[in-house]
């Protein structure tokens, strides 16, 4: 019982550092768009303003955004983990954090619109697991708000209205449609997480996990490296900008990865991330506790 109850500690210490303090890769990037912005210029008014919501956020220990969305978790577990018993237990710390203010009540029932107290629900919060090394538990969770996520799109290649065929060209043309198509409504400068291959379900699993990676981590592939840098000087020339309000920063990154696909598919996934990149992770002992935090 003491394990569980410092696994819940700890995981609820997650939610909340996670909710409230901006990863500082992100608020780096965000500094540096704000300082390219012309003074005076709405782009740097908005920029200006965000910086000082984020300031707020983690002087006040308070959401950085009202829209706390939904809670993805990334569970790397050594042998003879029960992941029933994790779960228990990461779902006690969502409800946990969410009597506490970190969380809003953001997980609705589809059926009968009626929101959860706890933001537990069916299918809520999600779960992801894989195995790992004998020794330790790493948790990685992502809160990824509603907006950005209606602005998250999937193609199927060849595309003729985009000229698109099934390769890295075809891949650029989506990505930019997408983002043309999304102008400010994903609160704008945002992340592209892209997954190049799989299916419908896994390309949208695969671009949502590209997200977890800092803004700082190069591919280790070439070709898709060159593409994600390309992708990212060619957002500045759209002129979307802040919010969608004109200017250079429309995008603090591009994180691209790619999936085995069948011969007759080839889809193309983009997950829009807003700037509010909410990513957290820990590292923990077998006992629950703490042992590096992550980002």
């Amino acid at each position: 019982m003491k394990k569980w109850a410092l696994l819940e500690e700890n995981l609820l210490e997650l939610i909340r550092r996670t909710s409230t303090d901006l990863p500082a890769d992100v608020e780096s990037a965000l500094r540096r768009s704000c300082a390219r912005a012309k003074p005076g210029s709405r782009a740097r008014g908005i920029l200006e303003t965000i910086l000082s919501n984020v300031a707020a956020a983690r002087d006040n220990d308070a959401p950085i955004c009202q829209d706390t969305g939904t809670l993805l978790f990334y569970f790397t577990t050594p042998p003879g983990i029960d992941p029933l018993a994790l779960m228990a237990a990461t779902r006690k710390a969502v409800a946990q954090a969410t009597s506490e203010g970190y969380l809003r009540e953001n997980t609705i029932d589809a059926l009968n619109n009626v929101p959860s107290p706890t933001n537990v629900g069916n299918g809520a919060p999600v779960f992801n697991f894989e195995p790992g090394a004998r020794d330790t538990i790493r948790v990685r969770l992502m809160m990824k708000g509603g907006g950005s996520e209606n602005m998250s799109a999937q193609y199927s290649l060849p595309d003729d209205r985009l000229k698109a065929g099934r390769d890295l060209e075809g891949v650029r043309r989506c990505v930019l449609d997408a983002l043309v198509q999304a102008q400010g409504n994903g609160c704008a400068p945002g992340i592209l997480g892209v997954c190049i291959g799989g299916d419908r379900a896994t390309g949208y699993a695969h671009a949502k996990e590209q997200l977890l990676r800092r803004l700082d981590e190069r591919s280790d592939v070439i070709a898709l490296r060159r593409l994600e840098d390309r992708l990212l000087r060619e957002s500045e020339r759209l002129g979307i900008g802040p919010m969608g309000l004109g200017g250079a920063s429309t995008l603090l990154g591009v994180k691209v990865g790619a999936l085995s696909r069948l011969p007759a598919s080839y889809f193309v996934t983009i997950s829009y991330m807003c700037w509010a990149m909410r990513r957290r992770g820990v590292v923990l002992a077998p006992n629950g506790g703490v042992r590096k935090w992550l980002y």
